[in-house]
């Protein structure tokens, strides 16, 4: 075959061959091929080749590894489960056309928690019981894995949480893992930042009471403000999704705390810094990771501009690694620029494939193992190491919300 595409497209002549030479050409030809056949010579497909001249890994095609992920892909914080979609997404693209795990492919099962947890646990009940997943990926929101771990830990199922950073959601059990820090260091991280950035001396602490993300970011933060010689001069409570928060607002004015940390989520951290500038409070806010979406500035305008929060990476941030990764999101998904939740859940994704390829199995135990022994792990979001208690010990970065478009601007780094 390879002879006769040869001489269908090779360059013509400018000359009219004659009937029978033409014939002596294509009997000449049958002869050829049929002497290559006799001899078992027909040409194997051209492997494909990498622009270094290096031969490219064939693209994955065995029995498809099954991996589920559960999120909030509609409800309240959308965002959050649309961003780490992306970025699981993005990473099992690379890991498939690099040849997946021994030639296998992973294959994604994913569904919507609607951001309820009687949501997350029945996600994570197909994703074990029905799908027969070797690992799921999931959640975000603290409150949403601690409903959808219970169930990994009584399948053996590992699980590995993007980005949930209440202490208690790793203590379920000993399938369960996270690839983001943990509040009490993001905690500890907020108050040097405010302490010896913005040289704060006073706090005022507003947080979601229903929510175990803000209310153990709160404490943490609370702990760690003190403990660096800072005093909280007012702490008051919320319930997410409220939409006047007048009363605590006005008592907070009355105190002129030096900074306002608000450990919630952008639905409605961008309602309360609206309130905040209308009631003439000019103090700077602070906040967690709960804080990164696009959403944020479109909703708080000008209100957020000057105030800070603490995230997993920082899209400005001087690091190679990062700046690779934005261009190869940015090509996927239409120029977009990928948030922390895209980037852990990219890493998050990163790290099971590289754990699936040292365990050499999908064994549940095997594989719990092998995730357990991740250790220095170049990730977008720093470098990461599992610990014993199967948390992941890394740097944070601090990001200001300011510049046009309004968005997230690198700071600084809070290193453990």
């Amino acid at each position: 075959m390879a002879l006769i595409s040869w001489l269908s497209s090779g360059p013509r002549s400018t000359h009219t061959l004659s009937a029978s030479r033409v014939g002596r050409i294509a009997t000449g030809a049958a002869a050829l091929v049929a002497c290559a056949l006799a001899l078992g010579a027909a040409p194997a497909p051209a492997k494909p080749v990498a622009p270094d001249g290096a031969a490219a890994p064939r693209p994955a095609s065995g029995t498809p590894i099954l991996v589920g992920h559960y999120a909030s892909l509609t409800g309240p914080e959308a965002t959050f489960g649309q961003s780490t979609s992306e970025g699981i997404r993005l990473a099992l693209k690379e890991i498939n056309a690099s040849g997946g795990i021994g030639g296998r492919p992973i294959e994604l099962r994913e569904y919507d928690t609607k951001g309820e947890p009687k949501e997350a646990t029945l996600a994570v009940t197909r994703l074990v019981k029905s799908d027969n997943v070797v690992a799921v990926l999931g959640e975000v929101a603290s409150g949403l894995s601690l409903a959808g771990a219970p169930v990994c830990q009584s399948a053996g199922v590992p699980m590995i949480s993007p980005s949930s950073t209440n202490v208690r959601v790793t203590k379920v059990g000993d399938m369960i893992f996270r690839v983001c820090f943990i509040d009490p260091f993001q905690g500890s991280a907020c108050a040097k930042f405010a302490t010896n950035e913005l040289k704060a001396k006073t706090a005022a602490i507003l947080y979601d009471q229903k929510a175990p993300y803000s209310e153990g970011l709160a404490k943490e933060f609370k702990r760690a403000f003190k403990k660096l010689g800072g005093e909280i001069v007012s702490e008051l409570t919320y319930t997410g999704g409220d939409g006047d928060f007048t009363t605590q607002l006005t008592s907070i004015r009355s105190r002129k705390p030096d900074v306002l940390f608000i450990p919630g989520y952008y639905t409605d951290v961008g309602n309360i810094a609206l309130q905040v500038r209308k009631l003439g409070i000019t103090c700077p806010m602070l906040g967690g990771d709960g804080w990164d979406s696009e959403k944020l500035a479109e909703v708080a305008g000008k209100a957020i501009e000057g105030s800070f929060y603490s995230n997993h990476y920082a899209p400005d941030q001087p690091d190679e690694q990062v700046r690779i990764f934005i261009e190869k999101y940015r090509a996927d998904y239409k120029g977009k620029t990928p948030d922390g939740l895209a980037a852990l859940g990219y890493d998050a994704a990163m790290i099971l494939a590289d754990s699936l390829k040292r365990a050499g199995s999908t064994d549940g135990k095997k594989l719990r193992d092998a995730i357990a022994a991740t250790k220095d792990y170049k990730g977008v979001t720093g470098m990461i190491t599992i610990d014993a208690n199967r948390d992941a010990i890394k740097s944070a970065v601090i990001v200001e919300m300011k510049g046009t478009p309004l968005g997230p601007k690198y700071r600084s780094t809070i290193s453990p």
